[in-house]
Order: structure tokens, then sequence, then C-alpha cells
């Protein structure tokens, strides 16, 4: 199981705007601190995080923050709905499209995804495969 993700980012203000513009409609939370932004997911007292959290640091290092190449982050949306407003919500936080709301060929037939890049440049994204919608044949 993946305990958590973490991404750099040299401007965590920047960064905040941007995650915070669709995690929240996920259900994560967040907690801020000297050492950055952990998002999460709420977990009852005395169960085990069944999700990887989601942290936004900047680098260990202190060199900047670089995106992975081939590296890619995905979120779960509850409806083919929720992912154009939230896609939309991270664009006009501070992200760039890297591809519009809609179904791919080659995923299965019921698998709508969006694509976009944070501000430091990390892929990210934001897909349904819900059942009960419309699927792409249909």
């Amino acid at each position: 199981m993946i305990a958590y993700v973490t991404v750099g980012a040299d401007d965590i203000v920047r960064a905040k705007g941007f995650y915070s513009a669709f995690l929240p409609a996920l259900g994560y939370d967040l907690k801020e601190g000297p050492e950055g932004l952990s998002y999460a997911l709420p977990v009852a007292p005395g169960q085990t995080p069944v999700f990887a959290d989601f942290y936004v640091k900047p680098t260990f290092n202190g060199h900047p923050a670089t995106a992975g190449n081939g590296a890619m982050i995905a979120f779960e949306a509850s409806s083919q709905q929720q992912v154009r407003d939230l896609h939309a919500a991270a664009l006009a936080a501070g992200g760039v499209d890297e591809g519009q709301p809609g179904f791919r060929a080659s995923y299965g037939p019921t698998f709508y995804v969006s694509y976009l890049r944070d501000p430091q440049g990390n892929k990210i994204a934001l897909f349904s495969s819900n059942p009960a919608e419309p699927g792409r044949d249909g």
C-alpha cells in the first residue's frame, strides 16, 4: 500500500491555491506547517488509513523543485461532472491544461479523465470511472 506521495514546490502559497481548489472537494483535509502542506483523508480513531496522504513541500536539499518525467498523480472524483468542475477550478487556480475532461480511446469505456499540471509542473489526473454514468460507447 502506498502510504504517502510528496511533490516539491518552490512557491508553497501558489501550490496551496492550486491544490486547495480541488482536494477539499474530494474529502482531503489540509494541515499546514513550516514544512509545507499535508493533505489527508479523514481516518476514524483507531483505524488505519486506506488511502495515501499527499504532501507538498519545499525540497529537502534546497535546490529548485522539478517535476518527474513520466510521473503522474491521479485523484479519483465521484462523477464525470465533478471531474469537469475540479479541472476548471484547478485551471482557475494556476494549473495548466494537459487534456480536457473526456473519455480516452486507450482506457476502459467508463474511464473519464482530465489532465493538468500544477504550478510547479507536476502532472495531475482527475478521473471518474463510475459505472452508473454513461460510458464512452453509450
